[in-house]
């Protein structure tokens, strides 16, 4: 299944008001798991700052922008540099933040991450579910890691090879066919960002038993349903009042759990001095 073009039928509706784009945002942090981890470790690594200067931000692939606006909204101090190379969604995400007053906290370039590095030194760089669409990935890794300041960190959030694209067998289609690769080993990553400066600072496997079945439950199936037919959108406002709550009861205790394997997974590296 074409993944992205349902997504991003769904971003243009929304995208329609500032309120429903708030709105949009707020589903997506609630809906998606990966939000719930990601967002933790941007407290913990951007709230633990000495108190100073300003925090620089990297969003690498922004995407709907909604780590950037988080990010802005959350942490006063944060400057947020948020890039892409879809033309389209940064122009969104700039008319939501022209809309929103966070125009003094958000800007905006298209930018190849597999080009030369940026001339700026960032705090932080978040990549969120970024990596599995570039093949030269390491070229990447050593960008984040000359971007980054001494001390810095990196938040790379990914599916893992454990089944993190969704694929299927069977002869049919998976569900998500625009990866260039189907996810990433817990070692893998690690000698990779190892191998571009980076040392890990902590690791762990994502949508484990409890996540999977929310993924299905509060992505996976609605997406497909959409895929299938726009009377969806009619339906699903119905079935999410009934899956809303089991979702995110599965998400929490996928939070909570030690996963020993799962269809996601985080890292967060730190650039020594």
């Amino acid at each position: 299944m074409q993944y992205d073009p349902v997504k991003d039928t769904l971003g243009r509706f929304f995208r329609i008001h500032p309120v429903l784009h708030r709105l949009f945002f707020a589903l997506l942090h609630t809906v998606f798991l990966r939000s719930w981890y990601v967002r933790r470790e941007v407290h913990t690594l951007l709230g633990d700052a000495p108190a100073g200067r300003p925090l620089e931000v990297l969003d690498a692939g922004t995407g709907f922008g909604q780590y950037a606006a988080y990010i802005a909204r959350r942490f006063p101090r944060a400057r947020v540099l948020a890039v892409d190379i879809k033309l389209d969604y940064l122009a969104d995400l700039k008319r939501f933040v022209e809309r929103t007053g966070l125009r003094d906290r958000i800007a905006f370039r298209e930018y190849d991450l597999t080009g030369p590095p940026l001339d700026q030194a960032f705090d932080l760089i978040v990549s969120v579910d970024v990596m599995e669409h570039i093949e030269d990935d390491r070229t990447v890794f050593r960008n984040f890691a000359q971007m980054l300041r001494d001390g810095g960190h990196v938040i790379v959030n990914t599916p893992s090879d454990q089944g993190g694209s969704d694929t299927e067998t069977h002869g049919e289609e998976g569900f998500v066919d625009e990866h260039v690769r189907p996810g990433y080993g817990l070692a893998e990553l690690r000698e990779k960002m190892e191998e571009a400066g980076l040392e890990t600072v902590r690791a762990r496997y994502t949508y484990g038993r409890y996540g999977s079945k929310a993924w299905r439950i509060l992505v996976k199936w609605p997406m497909r349903m959409l895929a299938a037919t726009r009377l969806a959108f009619a339906v699903l406002p119905v079935y999410y009042l009934a899956a809303l709550p089991v979702g995110l009861i599965l998400n929490a205790m996928d939070v909570r759990s030690r996963n020993e394997t799962g269809t996601g997974l985080i890292l967060v590296a730190c650039k020594k001095a």
